[in-house]
């Protein structure tokens, strides 16, 4: 990896354009052709120093104002079973398993969750809560996106 490898990245942590050729403004940035970008991030793909390029939609501002992390009690044994059936809906963005604490926080498996309303995330977790037969969950509701605040106040 070189300067202007690192420099590619720095510029594709601000975000591309919402245009046609959204690579074009990269290029003339850091003087090189569009070519040698896509090059340059394949490469970057290939090597390992990044995993995946990919757009990222800010749930805010396409109308999700209701964003949730839902923490599931989950028996080990059921994990991989119920995992797949929350991950086949659309309105679950994420689902993962992380270690409970015993005893403080008995919640193993995560949904993440994004809709118009409370009142839907709430209607649509019950579904998925009586069709696995787990009733054990707390709906935590986002108050700010962190993201933004970060990038707002530059660091």
């Amino acid at each position: 990896m070189d300067k202007i490898d690192e420099l590619l990245l720095s510029e594709l942590a601000r975000g591309l354009s919402l245009t046609l050729q959204p690579f074009n403004e990269v290029a003339v940035k850091l003087g090189i052709s569009v070519d040698e970008v896509l090059l340059r991030l394949s490469n970057l793909q290939r090597t390992g120093v990044i995993r995946r390029f990919g757009a990222t939609l800010k749930p805010n501002t396409i109308g999700f104002t209701a964003n949730a992390v839902v923490a599931w009690n989950v028996l080990s044994e059921r994990v991989s079973e119920v995992g797949t059936y929350f991950s086949s809906f659309r309105e679950v963005t994420h689902c993962y398993e992380r270690s409970s604490v015993e005893g403080c926080w008995n919640y193993n498996m995560y949904t993440v969750m994004h809709a118009q309303s409370r009142q839907i995330v709430e209607q649509m977790v019950k579904i998925l809560a009586e069709t696995v037969g787990i009733h054990d969950y707390v709906i935590l509701y986002s108050k700010r996106d962190l993201k933004t605040v970060k990038n707002k106040e530059g660091t």
